[in-house]
């Protein structure tokens, strides 16, 4: 695509851009009043994608202002309907390279992007929204019908609950045992990671960190911190 290949090109000419747009989404997202970072979110998209990126920025910041008549399951409906509009494209094609876990603000950015961007950013836009980190997981799954690796983000309203599964294959949220196409490998969150041992039973594996590309992100955003002390994000 000439689009990614652009972005590509434009990325690599700028190697603090990622940083920048890192720093700004960490902004918001340590605090709570969202709308205080918004203008600086929405100037950052449109200096370095575009008039269409700042709109999306605009739209994503609208859809973080919390609405105390909002469920926790509607708030997960309308992440995941917003997100599965975006585009998906292989990282080899938009980043340059096989496995690249961007930011929500990378994501918004370039408008597309690999089932991980997607999970990556419902679950950041959830917690934003307020749901607990300790009721989501973001999920590595065989996708059985496409043969192939795939990500989610599951839902637990309970520790004891059937997860809810948000998928950008599947936009539909369906409980984990009507699911039978994905088989879960790994998942975590802001702190834990379980390993899958069969179909319905995970075990706890230690801390999240030892995952490289999730280490590695939050290595970006420990950056970010460093940059802008007054950042209070934790995960």
């Amino acid at each position: 695509m000439r689009a990614s290949r652009f972005i590509a090109a434009m990325l690599s000419k700028n190697p603090v851009l990622v940083l920048l747009l890192s720093m700004i989404f960490l902004s918001a997202i340590a605090d709570p009043v969202t709308k205080l970072e918004g203008p600086k979110i929405v100037s950052a998209l449109e200096a370095s994608y575009g008039k269409r990126a700042a709109k999306r920025g605009t739209a994503w910041l609208n859809l973080m202002q919390a609405n105390t008549r909002l469920s926790e399951n509607d708030n997960l409906e309308k992440v995941n309907q917003f997100f599965n509009t975006f585009h998906f494209i292989d990282d080899i094609k938009l980043w340059g390279v096989n496995n690249y876990w961007a930011t929500p603000v990378e994501f918004i950015g370039v408008n597309g992007g690999d089932c991980e961007d997607y999970s990556i950013a419902k679950y950041f836009t959830l917690l934003e929204l307020g749901v607990a980190d300790e009721k989501m997981r973001i999920t590595m799954v065989k996708a059985v019908n496409l043969d192939q690796y795939h990500m989610v983000l599951a839902y637990y309203a309970t520790p004891a609950s059937i997860p809810l599964i948000l998928d950008n294959i599947d936009g539909v949220i369906k409980p984990a045992n009507t699911r039978n196409d994905l088989i879960p490998i790994y998942s975590f969150n802001g702190s834990q990671l379980w390993l899958n041992k069969d179909r319905g039973r995970s075990v706890a594996s230690g801390d999240s960190s030892r995952l490289k590309r999730w280490r590695d992100l939050r290595q970006r955003i420990n950056t970010a911190r460093l940059k802008q002390p007054k950042l209070k994000l934790e995960f």
